[in-house]
């Protein structure tokens, strides 16, 4: 099956009508997780838990997530690094970025008040990640407005276009129909027309890799775009498609507050429980032209 995902051997238990339970052992796919280790310029930025596949893909959404690059240019080069196996095998789970980018430095006004609008972040989270974890250690909701540099662009859709776009993701997820146990994100112009979809075991992880398909293929810089998830929508993912310029962010399980709070101050639509011909908004407009009255 490859580094993708492995065949395990599993017990089943089945519950049947009287009450009674059936077993049966059989081999059972499971989701891959591995870990990835991003290094730049020689120094550990970060450790992710992630599904082995579009690895620079991966990093380079990362960095530009964490406004640490704002285009692929400023990656020289990118390999793995050989020997960080036993007996110097390559496990292909490290890899080593050279980078030309020089971020800003971060702002720091020293105003006291809530630690939501703190702006004392550092500007990159040297941190170790597992594949539920996004922006861990991250700063505020000011802070994510500093390193952003992409005007987000208003749309209005329509509530027939936003019940569509769940559907299409789960046409691309393949992993999830043989494990049951991955994540998903996809990219789709303002018309629905899909670009991109990538799958990993951990959701921000797959934001990173559409990301970094649209950085490589140097399309980030086209606004009006939209981002659909298979999972909830946490305050990292936010974070990540306002720092890509998405229009709006999709999901299909539930929306965080402070999540909500990011969306709305940065104009950025939030859908959320995008499933069964149902959706919440919680942040921008619909276009509600077909509704009835």
């Amino acid at each position: 099956m490859g580094r993708l995902n492995r065949s395990v051997a599993a017990t089943k238990y089945v519950r049947k009508p009287d009450g009674s339970f059936s077993k049966d052992r059989r081999a059972d796919a499971i989701t891959a997780e591995e870990p990835l280790e991003i290094r730049v310029n020689g120094a550990t930025v970060t450790t992710t838990m992630r599904t082995p596949g579009h690895d620079l893909e991966l990093a380079h959404g990362f960095l530009h997530s964490e406004g640490q690059i704002r285009s692929a240019a400023d990656i020289s080069t990118a390999r793995y690094c050989a020997g960080a196996g036993p007996d110097g095998q390559n496990t292909y789970n490290v890899l080593d970025i050279n980078s030309t980018y020089q971020p800003p430095a971060s702002k720091d006004d020293g105003s006291a008040g809530s630690t939501l609008f703190s702006t004392t972040a550092s500007p990159l989270r040297l941190t170790i990640t597992n594949s539920a974890c996004g922006v861990c250690g991250s700063g505020s909701i000011e802070s994510i407005m500093e390193k952003s540099y992409r005007q987000i662009k208003p749309i209005k859709l329509t509530p027939e276009l936003v019940l569509s776009l769940p559907e299409q993701l789960r046409e691309h997820q393949t992993l999830f129909r043989k494990t049951g146990g991955i994540h998903a994100a996809a990219v789709f112009e303002e018309d629905g027309t899909f670009l991109v979809a990538r799958e990993d075991i951990g959701r921000h992880n797959a934001a990173d890799k559409v990301i970094g398909h649209l950085l490589l293929e140097d399309s980030l810089q086209s606004n009006g775009r939209i981002l659909v998830m298979s999972s909830r929508a946490s305050f990292e993912l936010v974070q990540k498609a306002i720092m890509a310029g998405f229009s709006a962010l999709i999901t299909v399980s539930a929306a965080s507050s402070l999540a909500v709070d990011l969306a709305r101050e940065a104009g950025l639509t939030l859908i959320a429980f995008a499933r069964e011909n149902r959706f919440n908004l919680y942040a921008g407009e619909m276009d509600d032209s077909t509704l009835q009255s």
